[in-house]
């Protein structure tokens, strides 16, 4: 019996589908005992030298009062011919050795799930790991080596917004066929395809040729996050602060890079460099506004940049379904109500969202058909709920075709049916 594994390892969450006798189903993979499809793509090292991963890291993390070393978004970090490894209480992680935990688990909650061992998988990648060929490249090598890692030796990749248009293919009837535009919105990217689907049981073993278009932007779910941050929340962390340096009288502001690493989540923990953390005291010595550059120590010290971001997309994921939101967040002295407007969020996102119309569109053009050729729209994945995303769809498309189902699983499910491609 020919068992398969489709792993959808995501910048914020992670899921996982199976293939066997020739269907498709989905696996809990969260570990709480509560079913979920979703597992969150996170780590978390204790000073124990424990690993634990998921929705557990989470629990053990807050657990032991947001000490030890937490990380999220390490998707992100593939591409980044920069970062290659990074040493944890005295042992160092290449960044295949971290993808790999996180895989490890999903694949012990697969094996526990058919009651034997796997060793074939289809891995989804984004159509743009980066822009930079070189990088992208990498990006998917090491997500290779990873899976190798965890266990792994028939390993295939299929691009994400194909998966998600193989699980829309199995909802036509069978002689349906149909166009159609996929928009698969990750924490970090946002990928797109034009593909053409048809219901029913037929020869799929290559279907390159319904391959349209493919595309995507590095603009995503943690984008909108870090632009919240910067427009509503940075000034709490001295982004609006003067100081002035060693025997000058003039006033300078704090570095913009400081503040650019600290609305990105996943980089808050290179702030703890010892140059970095001594360049914070300086400033705090001679600054206009103290109380902001101690609040910046504190969450590079207390590592509660997590739970501060997490109420910053509570607050945009509130605007989906209402004008306005509070992002709330108390550590210390520090206490955030900071009100935010749906009309203030598309404006201060404006510059993403220019981006993702771009893509769309450029996307649209090298599938060589005109918008009305185009049948449907399907759109998967959490940013896909933002109303304004789902304006520039119906804007271009007409609000008749757009349709969204399973909006976190679709690339999972969509990676089991992909197998056939494969073997």
């Amino acid at each position: 019996m020919q068992i398969v594994f489709g792993i959808d390892f995501g910048t914020t969450n992670s899921a996982l589908s199976v293939y066997r006798n020739g269907a498709v189903e989905m696996v809990a993979v969260n570990g709480d005992g509560g079913g979920g499809a979703l597992m969150r793509s996170v780590l978390y090292f204790n000073e124990e030298n424990e690993i634990f991963a998921g929705q557990e890291a989470i629990r053990q993390y807050v657990g032991d009062g947001a000490s030890g070393r937490f990380m999220q978004s390490i998707k992100t970090f593939l591409p980044n011919t920069s970062f290659d490894n990074t040493e944890i209480f005295g042992k160092r992680y290449t960044i295949d050795d971290l993808v790999a935990i996180i895989l490890k688990k999903i694949k012990a909650a697969g094996e526990a799930h058919v009651g034997c061992s796997v060793d074939a998988v289809v891995l989804g990648r984004p159509v743009v790991f980066s822009t930079d060929s070189a990088k992208d490249a990498v990006a998917q090598q090491r997500l290779e080596k990873a899976a190798r890692k965890a266990g792994f030796t028939r390993i295939w990749f299929q691009y994400e917004p194909v998966a998600a248009a193989l699980t829309f293919e199995e909802t036509l009837l069978p002689g349906q066929e149909r166009i159609v535009f996929i928009g698969d919105f990750g924490g970090g990217t946002s990928d797109f395809s034009v593909i053409r689907v048809k219901g029913g049981a037929f020869e799929r073993s290559d279907r390159r040729g319904d391959v349209l278009s493919l595309g995507g932007v590095y603009t995503a779910g943690d984008k909108f996050d870090s632009q919240i941050m910067w427009d509503k929340v940075a000034h709490h962390f001295g982004r609006h602060a003067k100081y002035t340096t060693l025997g000058k009288d003039e006033w300078v502001s704090v570095p913009k890079s400081l503040t650019h690493t600290l609305c990105q989540w996943h980089r808050i923990p290179l702030l703890r460099a010892r140059k970095t953390r001594e360049h914070i005291r300086v400033i705090k010595n001679t600054t206009n506004d103290r109380r902001a550059i101690e609040n910046l120590e504190n969450i590079i010290a207390d590592n509660y940049g997590f739970f501060l971001f997490q109420a910053i997309e509570s607050a945009k994921c509130a605007l989906s379904g209402q004008d306005q939101a509070m992002i709330s967040f108390t550590e210390r002295d520090l206490c955030i109500n900071e009100e935010i407007r749906k009309g203030e969020f598309e404006v201060i996102n404006g510059e993403n969202f220019r981006q993702i119309e771009a893509c769309i569109d450029e996307v649209v053009a090298g599938s060589g058909l005109a918008i009305e050729q185009i049948d449907t729209v399907f759109l998967t994945g959490g940013t896909s709920k933002i109303p304004h995303i789902r304006t520039l769809f119906s804007d271009r498309f007409g609000p008749d075709k757009l349709e969204q189902r399973d909006a976190f699983t679709s690339v999972a499910h969509g990676l089991g049916s992909s197998v056939p491609l494969f073997v």
